[in-house]
């Protein structure tokens, strides 16, 4: 309660929030219609109550954000209704148009009670954002692309996103795996969650892991059953039908509900009402391969032995023919062979004859020449004996004089003559001294004409040294 102390008149803060709330009450008497983006529901399922986050965004960012209530009784009500009018449940991420009184309680604070939500308006923002997503694909080139893809001639490895407990999956595996032709498919199971908040995220993933190894599928095929027309929303988001309709490979898409299509169905390659739809084009698509190659193969059977007995009997006829001939050729060659031989022999003893009188002529022929060219060539070997001698004799004449003069040089130059002469030979350890750069008492020999002297070295001189002193003035 209020005091007197030296301040301005104090409050109690229960005092302040129930003036507040006097002032809503006051200013915002009635309910109002506000549009809002519901960010967060925060449904609790054991009261059935909810309090969602309501936000309003500007240029992408939240410029208001506030907390309402939605009472069990209502949500009920409001959600039997979105339902039946848009085939969602309430959710998050959609825009609403919805009836409120604004309230202010001293303990909770500010917020708005929610008592109706027009499913119409959310209808036209989900219907607004398909047609957004369909006129960007189409302006970016991407809303045919995935048609363009050729499917396999027949489709036996399938990339399937889908849940595996789901009564789609369920049935589109039965028939794949019992079809009466035995066809023979290779399925691969990529779960991922086909509708709710994180369905696009739980695709999109499922679609990354694909592409990866996308070379060894021949399409991939999206698979929902069991739901009804519920939850289809997330199939006319842009990312979802932009990587369906950019993926590499074919998509198939059988998600289960008769009304219109959304978008991911509308870009991918094929769309089918049912998985049972899908699984049966699948198997007509070796129905149509397999169908001409059977009635070929009944055709074959039908007209093999025909032909091959059509054929047998015109082999036999022309064996016979090509006998008749080759007997007939046979005994017309066979008169000209005896002919011929005869001529032949004839000819042969002729020619035989011929060259048996050239060969005895040149026999003798050459038994002539050879001897005349035998006497020939003994006279011109003489002859060249007689010029060889003399020339051969003053060469060895040359020869002989240059061989003494070379070993009277040789003798003088042996060193037994040059010792005679004076000279004399100095060795170290064996080794002829050519340098006077030796170590002082060093022992050396010096072998002369007529014996050696043994010497020490007390001083050496070296010739540069003696032409230094010999120099003037130095």
């Amino acid at each position: 309660m209020p005091g007197t102390y030296n301040h301005p008149r104090i409050f109690t803060l229960l005092e302040i929030t129930k003036s507040i709330q006097s002032a809503f009450q006051k200013w915002y008497p009635g309910t109002f219609w506000i549009v809002a983006e519901m960010n967060k529901l925060n449904y609790y399922p054991h009261s059935g109550h909810c309090y969602p986050d309501l936000v309003e965004r500007v240029d992408g960012k939240i410029a208001a954000q506030i907390r309402a209530n939605i009472w069990a009784d209502d949500y009920n009500r409001i959600n039997r209704e979105f339902r039946r009018v848009i085939q969602e449940p309430l959710k998050d991420g959609i825009n609403i148009l919805f009836q409120a009184k604004v309230s202010f309680h001293p303990l909770y604070g500010l917020s708005l009670h929610i008592s109706h939500i027009d499913p119409s308006y959310t209808l036209g923002d989900l219907e607004r954002e398909k047609k957004e997503t369909i006129q960007q694909l189409k302006s970016e080139g991407f809303f045919d692309l995935n048609k363009s893809h050729r499917m396999a001639q027949l489709p036996q490895r399938i990339a399937v996103i889908s849940v595996e407990t789901s009564k789609g999956f369920a049935d589109f595996s039965a028939i794949i795996d019992k079809n009466p032709n035995g066809y023979c498919f290779f399925i691969m199971l990529f779960p991922a969650l086909l509708q709710g908040d994180q369905a696009a995220d739980s695709i999109l993933a499922q679609f990354n892991r694909i592409r990866k190894a996308a070379g060894h599928f021949d399409a991939v095929a999206i698979i929902r059953g069991g739901g009804g027309d519920v939850g289809l929303s997330v199939y006319n988001q842009y990312r979802l039908a932009v990587e369906t309709a950019r993926f590499p490979i074919p998509v198939l898409t059988g998600i289960g509900h008769s009304t219109n299509e959304t978008v991911t169905e509308m870009v991918a390659w094929k769309n089918f009402i049912t998985p049972t739809d899908l699984a049966n084009f699948l198997i007509q698509q070796f129905h149509e391969f397999a169908g001409p190659v059977m009635q070929a193969e009944k055709s074959l059977k039908e007209w093999t032995p025909d032909f091959l007995g059509s054929k047998n009997l015109e082999f036999t006829t022309q064996i016979d023919n090509l006998r008749s001939n080759v007997r007939n050729l046979t005994r017309q060659y066979s008169h000209s062979l005896v002919s011929i031989t005869g001529k032949v022999s004839g000819t042969v003893q002729l020619l035989h004859a011929k060259e048996q009188l050239r060969i005895t002529f040149e026999g003798k022929r050459l038994v002539k020449y050879s001897g005349l060219y035998v006497r020939n060539k003994i006279m011109g070997y003489e002859s060249l004996k007689k010029r060889l001698n003399p020339l051969s004799m003053s060469f060895l004449n040359g020869k002989q004089e240059q061989t003494l003069a070379m070993e009277k040089q040789v003798r003088l130059l042996h060193p037994e003559n040059i010792l005679r002469r004076g000279f004399s030979i100095t060795r170290q350890n064996g080794k002829v001294i050519t340098d006077a750069a030796l170590i002082a008492d060093t022992r050396i020999e010096t072998t002369l004409y007529k014996g050696k002297i043994i010497s020490k070295i007390i001083s050496t001189e070296n010739r540069h040294e003696q032409e230094n002193n010999l120099q003037p003035g130095l």
